[in-house]
């Protein structure tokens, strides 16, 4: 949910501000601190045309990540200077920039993930009431705008878009949550599968609460983490030897470890079940943050979507890629087209369409870009309907295939040690946000430097002769067993370029993460009730891999991978069952022979949605 740098696009904006320009209008900002029905006053930026000949619309973003410019109040903005807004400047808006409360100049207290209070008790105010007491001060203290107001984000500010289109004011006309979260147990942020995202979660936790009036890195003593977490021990040594109980946030990572009321209530799939105004959901497949919400947000909604209300726009970005200028590769991977500014113009025509009446508002169910071929395609449903679903299975000799393996027996084993777990990137690992952070691209990082490892094992296809495009929901059906009482599980599916790649020579053998994802053993059958493994006892995991759209071109392989550890990402499971891992002592650490079951009776296999021809 988090992308510190919300507002990079205004570093842009603002980097030329004295510049001359040959601009037809400039903007100017305002600064105001805005009254909510409690009293609490919010910190609120207003970048509005100087010269404009018609009303304009409002765009809104709300932010716990510092909304104020660093310019004086009442500077000329050209519009040349705008950033990622000068399309819509140059026709007109008004852009609002919020603290939300508690955070740096807004007044009140902070609590991250607020949920929607005043859907239960009509008298407490939350993202919802303040994101509609906002709008309405806007509406009648901001002279020359024509009624409408949109709201956008990207990461936290996604989510308060979110938020925000639940019972919302009568000028908000659309919404558009980008990167937002769904649910920080189930899939984003915090947990994926019930299993703790160690490195994100101590350092976003003290990102945001350390300090009212900053973002804060924690001062790391060193630069590579791998060895610094692993040195931190269990969980519990957290508030031990650093956070000393001042994280309301970590506080309540270590008190619900499993799926509670605590969780449920502040979930978007708890309390918003229906698309009250229009709603165009953006998110990653490569998104290192929040990949799942945008995805499980569209779905949620598309249930009782009456009105044709809920669109969806899916690209080949990591969380809020594009936002970058050309969006044409991630790391290594290249995409053959600016993405980001086909994305730029159709959030344009969405909200001229929404806010000025501008064009005829056909919009497609789903923008989903198709890596592997490079090209935007466009679907009524989604995930599209004319697929067929195919079962790659694990074989015994490590390989994957579309049949069933005919073996009685056949199983792999790997002994994962928690001492020395397989690190979730290539070392060193940085600060999530720190200097030089290689965060933002691991999610295509060559996998080949964990390949040779005894404790990931890896099932590898044939060539392709002919192209297989996966488009949609793919679902991991492992079946294992454990000398242990609980154990993690991470699924990838990979496509691995030809040995020799003709398109580009250094790309030849590269190990393409197209879909991964873990799940903590206890959480198998629950998310609220959490049970030891038996010892020996073959288990079915269903993990899900989640929405993509993949085409693997002829001459390349698929691949299944499977590993338990996937440090510091994920926190290392003791793999004997306590109830509550934050309290675990260091000897309930312990090692665990794993197995994963590739015959006939228990079949490991990767479901895929493969489009038909």
């Amino acid at each position: 949910m988090k992308k510190v740098f919300l507002f990079v696009l205004l570093i842009a904006l603002f980097n030329g501000i004295y510049a001359q320009t040959d601009s037809i209008t400039t903007y100017t900002k305002k600064s105001y601190m805005i009254p909510m029905r409690d009293g609490i006053k919010l910190f609120t930026v207003v970048v509005a045309p100087v010269q404009n000949i018609k009303p304009c619309p409002f765009l809104l973003q709300r932010t716990p990540y510092g909304a104020d410019i660093p310019i004086p109040d009442d500077t000329p903005i050209p519009v040349g200077e705008m950033g990622n807004f000068k399309s819509m400047a140059k026709e007109g808006y008004i852009f609002v920039f919020q603290d939300i409360r508690g955070k740096f100049k807004s007044e009140g207290t902070f609590e991250m993930n607020r949920p929607l209070y005043h859907l239960i008790d009509k008298t407490k105010t939350d993202e919802s009431t303040d994101a509609y007491d906002g709008i309405d001060w806007l509406i009648k203290n901001i002279k020359n705008n024509n009624g409408n107001v949109g709201i956008s984000g990207v990461s936290y500010p996604g989510y308060l878009a979110l938020d925000a289109s639940v019972d919302p004011h009568p000028a908000l006309k659309a919404s558009s949550p980008q990167a937002s979260p769904a649910d920080m147990f189930l899939g984003d942020d915090f947990h994926h599968n019930g299993a703790f995202r160690l490195s994100y979660g101590f350092e976003y936790s003290y990102l945001v609460e350390n300090d009212k009036l900053s973002n804060s890195n924690f001062p790391f003593p060193q630069y590579d983490l791998y060895n610094w977490y692993l040195k931190l021990g269990s969980l519990r040594n957290v508030n031990e030897k650093y956070f000393k109980d001042r994280l309301a946030a970590w506080n309540d990572f270590t008190k619900h470890p499993n799926y509670d009321e605590y969780w449920k209530r502040q979930s978007t799939l708890t309390y918003i079940h229906k698309p009250q105004i229009p709603i165009m959901h953006v998110g990653g497949y490569f998104d290192q943050e929040d990949m799942n919400g945008p995805q499980i947000m569209y779905q949620h909604l598309e249930k009782r979507d009456s009105l044709n209300r809920n669109f969806i726009v899916l690209g080949p970005w990591n969380h809020g890629g594009w936002e970058g200028q050309k969006g044409d590769s991630l790391g290594q991977i290249s995409f053959g087209s600016n993405t980001s500014a086909w994305f730029r113009a159709l959030e344009k025509r969405w909200f001229d369409y929404w806010l000025k009446g501008i064009g005829n508002g056909k919009f497609a169910e789903a923008n989903c870009f198709q890596t592997g071929s490079n090209k935007w395609m466009a679907y009524d449903t989604w995930p599209p309907k004319n697929v067929e679903l195919k079962k790659l299975f694990a074989t015994a000799d490590h390989k994957a295939e579309f049949t069933k393996p005919s073996s009685v027996t056949g199983a792999v084993s790997y002994v994962s040690d928690p001492f020395s777990p397989v690190p979730y990137r290539t070392l060193p690992i940085e600060a999530t946000y720190g200097e030089g952070s290689r965060w933002y691209t691991w999610h295509v990082e060559d996998q080949r430097f964990v390949t040779t490892r005894p404790d990931v094992i890896s099932f590898l296809m044939d060539s392709l002769k002919e192209e297989v495009t996966v488009t949609g929901d793919i679902m991991a059906h492992l079946f294992a067993s454990t000398t242990g009482t609980d154990a993690d599980f991470v699924v990838k599916l990979i496509d691995v370029y030809p040995d020799f790649n003709t398109v580009s020579k250094k790309m030849s053998g590269y190990q393409l993460p197209v879909a991964m994802e873990v799940i903590r053993g206890r959480f198998r059958k629950s998310f609220e009730k959490p049970l030891p493994l038996v010892p020996g006892k073959i288990e079915e995991f269903v993990i899900d891999l989640h929405n993509v759209n993949h085409t693997f071109l002829k001459g390349h392989h698929l691949m299944i991978q499977v590993q338990s550890t996937w440090f510091p990402i994920i926190d290392r499971n003791p793999q004997k069952f306590v109830n509550n891992i934050f309290e675990a002592e260091e000897s309930d650490f312990i090692k665990a022979t794993e197995t994963i079951y590739c015959n006939q009776d228990h079949s490991t296999f990767i479901e895929l949605p493969v489009m038909k021809e």
